[in-house]
């Protein structure tokens, strides 16, 4: 991949061939992938599949990982003793593994209540609790593209993180749809797939 490029989220593998052609010997010329491509390719690097595209992912800011590591904190401390699980990126979720199995994220925090969807190398089928941090190159991407991922594969909740805004949107799967609410620096709002766990966003944003 191309070290210039900032963007994870507008660079499809497709359009770095040179590049791509030497990391991925599978590389094919219809521009198509699946979990079995994916699965070949150099581990130094993150990619994201999503309809057979392949996305690469820059690497995280401090701030993020600052704040993916609060989140982590408090999920984990709610879990521990309970039978879901907590992971955070890189951890591949395959959300269509049963069918065409070409979408393959890597949320940065996920929680999942099924221990038969966690296998060795990651997840297979939708997580409960999914979480994205936004950056100003993926915030629409996370707004627009993986919220409709994840709605149409059955995330039962998806939080999006504001770390500019220190703002928080959950959406809540009802009936197919997502309701939304959105939170301030001040707030602690519940987990509704996880009883009893709320979220201090006062420690997530704080930078102290």
């Amino acid at each position: 991949m191309d070290s210039n490029t900032q963007n994870p989220y507008t660079t499809p593998l497709h359009d770095k061939v040179d590049t791509v052609s030497e990391a991925v010997p599978a590389y094919k010329p219809e521009e198509y992938y699946t979990y079995a491509d994916y699965i070949t390719w150099d581990d130094d690097k993150r990619w994201e599949l999503i309809n057979g595209i392949a996305y690469a992912m820059s690497a995280p800011t401090s701030r993020h990982q600052e704040i993916l590591g609060e989140l982590y904190y408090q999920l984990r401390g709610f879990l521990k003793g309970k039978p879901c699980k907590v992971y955070v990126a890189p951890f591949d979720v395959r959300l269509n593994a049963d069918t065409k199995d070409d979408t393959v994220l890597q949320p940065d925090v996920l929680v999942i209540c099924d221990r038969e969807k966690i296998t060795k190398a990651g997840s297979v089928g939708a997580p409960d609790l999914v979480i994205e941090i936004l950056s100003p190159s993926t915030a629409i991407h996370d707004k627009v593209v993986k919220l409709n991922l994840y709605k149409q594969h059955g995330v039962r909740e998806y939080w999006i993180v504001d770390p500019d805004s220190k703002t928080v949107s959950t959406h809540i799967l009802d009936n197919d749809r997502y309701y939304v609410s959105a939170y301030a620096e001040t707030d602690t709002p519940q987990v509704h797939v996880l009883e009893g766990c709320t979220i201090n966003l006062a420690e997530v944003f704080s930078e102290e």
